[in-house]
């Protein structure tokens, strides 16, 4: 069995088709994917929880992209709170900090970031990270802002070992994706080889970040098996018993089984 543990599959690049990609991805090993919500707008978040009350193998998170941080206020946060208490929403997120397209202002980011740590804590929920280009704030919200009390991953984790390792010092999980089946993504591989194997998350990010050797398609959950040899691959291992682990991994930190 593997988990997809972070994909958009309730994305408009799947209308009318959520049924046929689960199917895939069961017939690829696939047996649970976690829906997460938070890219584009709202309507990612109900239509994650929808889904996941539709089908028993799919599982969502409730939160707000950092690009879109500038339109989350008080209302937001209401509706996306009370849409967490759903038993089938396993954590908060995707939410966090991006300052490489910097599409909402960094102390707006920074400050909607820190309502949704205290939103995980609140729910005991486990927290979705996005964080491109600013490790060193996101690491110091979550120390300053979790105390001890959050379990996260940074998903699709692209950062040096400096950021891995201030990460992993927090207890977080770190996830990858597609791209480290990418020809420039050594260093990338550099660090995985160097990640305790039982904080290692693999997941796809469907639609987005499809793996080698089908880049230029649409991504979707059973090619996660396409990251699990890679990583396999580099890490020398057997990918039948990294895919146990990384499955153990994310039914441990999702709290699903």
């Amino acid at each position: 069995m593997l988990i997809d543990s972070h994909a958009h599959i309730q994305g408009k690049e799947y209308a009318g088709e959520a049924e046929a990609v689960i199917a895939r991805a069961r017939a690829a090993g696939v047996e649970t994917i976690v829906a997460v919500g938070g890219a584009g707008d709202m309507s990612s978040n109900t239509e994650a929880v929808r889904m996941a009350n539709e089908f028993p193998n799919v599982y969502a998170t409730v939160g707000m992209h950092p690009h879109d941080a500038k339109d989350v206020g008080v209302d937001e946060l209401g509706v996306l709170k009370n849409l967490a208490m759903d038993a089938k929403v396993v954590a908060i997120g995707e939410t966090g900090l991006d300052y490489y397209y910097s599409h909402s202002p960094h102390d707006v980011q920074r400050r909607v970031f820190g309502q949704f740590i205290h939103m995980a804590r609140q729910t005991r929920l486990p927290i979705v990270v996005h964080e491109r280009d600013a490790a060193q704030d996101a690491a110091e919200l979550l120390r300053c802002e979790g105390v001890g009390e959050l379990r996260g991953v940074i998903h699709c984790f692209t950062g040096n070992y400096e950021a891995a390792c201030a990460y992993l010092d927090l207890g977080f999980y770190l996830s990858f994706t597609g791209i480290i089946t990418f020809k420039n993504a050594d260093a990338l591989r550099e660090v995985v080889s160097k990640v305790p194997l039982e904080r290692i998350l693999v997941e796809t990010d469907s639609p987005y970040l499809t793996p080698v050797p089908h880049r230029g398609k649409r991504n979707e959950p059973a090619l996660v098996v396409r990251v699990v040899e890679a990583v396999a691959r580099h890490l020398d291992m057997d990918p039948g018993d990294l895919a146990r682990t990384t499955t153990e991994n994310a039914c441990r930190f999702y709290s699903v089984s």
